[in-house]
């Protein structure tokens, strides 16, 4: 039997404690199957869904061989989007901790070159990014892979989805012969398999079940009418009231007639899709994670790479044609240990997918009636926190606990009436309690010299406004 404990693996005892003081207690099933391989240096394909523990899986992996002395690029880790490469670094500057000064450098597209050139001028050990800006260094020879041991590909089957097959090829090319891919993945189709083959030397393989703990979560499903559907998720949503819900529907036309009808309704909601411009995306995201939105409408494509923490509930607007898609949605809720709520919505033509779903599944999935759920005088909740943008960010040396200190001092707020804080470039985000942000914005706004929209935070005047679902 795999044993799942870390001290079972060959790490230093100052690595073990960090892992202990980071919360991971026992490996899960990805790390258990794949750690020991990984740790002597084998090629991996990885079959496991978001959520799984992978980032750890690899993060182990590369910081368990990396020379922090040596300040060369010595792992690569490619991902679909901005976001995920920001969770991965993020949890990979976690795992460093005990390992020494290692410096992990994100390379991803919406963020202006300069800095990352000057950053990379300065070296860095660990490179997460996109496949297309990490191919733009290379085009512009600003970045230098020709010392990786370890290269990752993450969520490798959405990477080819999203066209990025000839950047990652190049990008392998770039790389030495001689080196440990990683390839992670939750869905492993012939066509990727086919593409893949070059990278990877007598890969071993792994397969995580992608099926969900239906403990952990709970799928309903509810027959609609053709015409029912923006109304059907607004019932949903004040029957079941999660304070944070992602909407799926196919299409970007769909997500913004939708977000409209909720918006109407009085449910704080916001769209997500393909063609949004990164700032858009970026402050969209913020808003949703910090819970200044209750309900994200997205498309497959722009949800892709996010892992939002605490998602009480996932409605499928349509169901998937693919039943992958499926489950990689209704597996976004109920993690960490926490309860999911996973609603579906199927109109008559779409049975003959959710009959898809039970042979996947291996058992009937549970139909509702619509009309069984209270009637449509619902009461909306408002999201509980509203987000103040400060028109200062990491540019102007602003920091959290600046921030918090303001709010906390002049402001008058609890610690508890503040939550996530967001320090970008040139903003900053604060998502405060909705029943007390008026009066908080009033109090830093008191006898400021400028009057209008300004707030003193680390001894100096900076323009604010609240933006809002």
């Amino acid at each position: 039997m795999t044993s799942t404990s870390f001290a079972s693996l060959p790490l230093s005892p100052a690595f073990l404690d960090n892992l202990d003081s980071l919360g991971y207690k026992e490996m899960t099933t990805i790390q258990a199957q794949s750690l020991p391989s990984v740790l002597e240096g084998r090629d991996l394909i990885a079959q496991a869904k978001t959520g799984s523990g992978k980032t750890a899986a690899f993060g182990i992996g590369i910081l368990a061989k990396l020379n922090p002395a040596w300040f060369a690029v010595q792992a690569l880790v490619l991902c679909p989007t901005r976001e995920l490469a920001d969770q991965v670094a993020g949890e990979l500057r976690r795992l460093a901790r005990s390992t020494g000064n290692v410096k992990v450098l994100v390379l991803t597209g919406g963020s202006p070159m300069r800095p990352q050139i000057a950053s990379l001028e300065h070296g860095a050990h660990i490179i997460v990014g996109t496949p297309g800006r990490v191919r733009d260094h290379l085009g512009r020879e600003t970045l230098d892979l020709s010392k990786v041991s370890t290269l990752v590909l993450d969520e490798a089957d959405r990477m080819t989805d999203m066209g990025f097959y000839d950047e990652i090829a190049g990008i392998v090319s770039a790389c030495p012969k001689r080196r440990q891919t990683l390839l992670f993945s939750a869905t492993y189709p012939d066509d990727i398999r086919r593409a893949t083959d070059d990278f990877l030397a007598d890969p071993v393989e792994v397969t995580v079940e992608a099926q969900h703990d239906n403990s952990q979560i709970e799928q309903l499903f509810f027959e609609i009418g053709f015409d029912q559907r923006n109304d059907a998720v607004a019932r949903l949503l004040g029957h079941y009231k999660p304070v944070s819900a992602i909407a799926f529907c196919n299409t970007k036309v769909q997500c913004r007639e939708l977000v409209e009808s909720l918006q109407q309704k009085g449910f704080s909601a916001m769209a997500l899709y393909g063609e949004l411009e990164q700032r858009e995306r970026d402050e969209i995201l913020i808003l949703f994670a910090n819970r200044s939105c209750s309900v994200l409408v997205a498309t497959d494509v722009a949800a892709r790479g996010l892992d939002i923490p605490n998602l009480e509930a996932v409605i499928n607007v349509d169901v998937s044609k693919d039943t992958e898609v499926h489950i990689h949605r209704v597996g976004r809720t109920g993690r960490g240990g926490e309860q999911g709520l996973a609603l579906s919505l199927c109109a008559p033509n779409e049975k003959k997918w959710v009959k898809l779903i039970e042979e996947y599944q291996g058992q009937p999935v549970n139909w509702f009636d619509l009309d069984s759920l209270d009637d449509n005088d619902y009461g909306v909740d408002p999201a509980p926190m509203m987000t103040l943008v400060i028109s200062g960010g990491k540019k102007d040396k602003l920091r959290p606990g600046d921030v918090l200190g303001a709010l906390t001092g002049d402001a008058g707020l609890s610690k508890e009436q503040v939550g996530k804080i967001n320090v970008t470039e040139f903003q900053t985000y604060v998502a405060i309690d909705r029943r007390v942000a008026y009066d908080a914005y009033a109090r830093l706004n008191k006898g400021n010299p400028l009057g209008g929209d300004f707030g003193a935070f680390k001894g100096r005047n900076f323009k604010m406004r609240f933006i809002d679902a």
